[in-house]
């Protein structure tokens, strides 16, 4: 049975995506991929914007739940918008990350961390159980898609900024570093079991141009910040036994979470040129682009802290090259919601 179907973003605060946290995400990674590479005022810039962003939409959801609650619980019944929820994990977490390292705010970083912890919580355990116990569920083709992966996201994004943290924790660095460990695994073994479904989909089902939304660039995203949560727990190994136990592991397989989000690069855009460039689907701004910046900023912030935890300088190439790309495409959906917001189309 299909799903019922969704008011768009013409519906206003009623149809508002569970997913635009990824505002906080895109702004939050993109910030932290100018800070790494010497764009110190840009960093700023975007730190700053986000320090409005994040309460701005917290005001928003809840307005949103006190006056559309039907709303808001049939999006926590939907395959495809109840994930888009996990985006408040991940935005709290790459909040905490800026405090942390823009805004040397340990405090700050450590109070978003904790509420990232909670969050995830209780968002991955009754989202999946909503989603399990219903009667009625759509067909895989209609179900599933790249936004499931952020569920992988908000596990990796609460390991990061734990991983970032610990050092600063004294004696409690080690059972923070075991919990950052776990969170990592975990996350990572979700991505493998998520990942099977979506390729499986991609490959077996017929795709539609409609199909392909921006979400599916968190197939990258999810990989790429793998990665990230990997190198911070290299660099945090020294805090933590358990991990310098295992360390070749956990720089294996962090190098190979970066190749798989590699991988995945020329496929999307390969994808992205069928979609606008031959199925000539209409490029207008959708809040969901924002679900497309964050992989690209997260690409940039990985392969330059990859080349610290596997000692090969010659990866920050790289990085200086996507920085671009990523501040580039962020500015262009930052147009496009602006141009949304001050001149809202009926059809949009």
């Amino acid at each position: 049975m299909t799903e019922p179907p969704q008011p768009g973003p013409a519906a206003g605060l009623a149809g508002m995506h569970p997913a635009y946290f990824a505002l906080v995400m895109a702004t939050g990674i993109v910030s932290l991929a100018c800070e790494l590479l010497g764009m110190h005022a840009s960093a700023v810039a975007l730190f700053v914007l986000n320090l409005a962003f994040y309460p701005a939409l917290w005001i928003l959801l809840a307005v949103r739940v006190i006056r559309h609650r039907d709303r808001v619980r049939a999006d926590l019944a939907n395959h495809g918008r109840a994930v888009g929820f996990f985006t408040l994990v991940a935005a709290t977490c790459v909040l905490g990350s800026q405090c942390l390292l823009i805004g040397e705010r340990f405090t700050a970083a450590l109070v978003l961390w904790f509420a990232g912890i909670a969050l995830w919580a209780i968002l991955i355990y009754s989202v999946f159980a909503i989603l399990t116990v219903k009667p009625d569920k759509p067909a895989l083709a209609d179900g599933i898609n790249g936004g499931w992966l952020v569920a992988v996201v908000a596990a990796q994004s609460v390991s990061v900024l734990g991983a970032q943290l610990a050092p600063g924790l004294g004696v409690h660095a080690p059972q923070a570093l075991v919990f950052s460990l776990a969170m990592w695994l975990g996350g990572g073994m979700l991505y493998l079991w998520i990942i099977s479904l979506i390729f499986f989909r991609y490959t077996f089902f017929p795709m539609s141009p409609s199909d392909l939304a921006p979400p599916y660039w968190i197939n990258m995203g999810a990989a790429a910040i793998s990665t990230l949560a990997g190198t911070m727990l290299v660099a945090a190994a020294p805090h933590s036994p358990v991990i310098d136990q295992i360390l070749p592991f956990v720089r294996g397989l962090t190098l190979m979470w970066w190749a798989t989000a590699t991988w995945w690069i020329p496929m999307l855009l390969i994808l992205g040129i069928w979609r606008h460039g031959i199925r000539k689907f209409p490029l207008r701004y959708d809040p969901l682009y924002w679900g497309a910046v964050f992989p690209l900023g997260m690409y940039t912030v990985c392969t330059a802290r990859l080349s610290r935890a596997i000692d090969a300088p010659y990866f920050v190439a790289i990085a200086e090259t996507f920085v671009y790309v990523a501040v580039g495409t962020w500015c262009l959906v930052a147009g496009g919601m602006f141009l949304h917001l001050v001149r809202p189309r009926p059809d949009s």
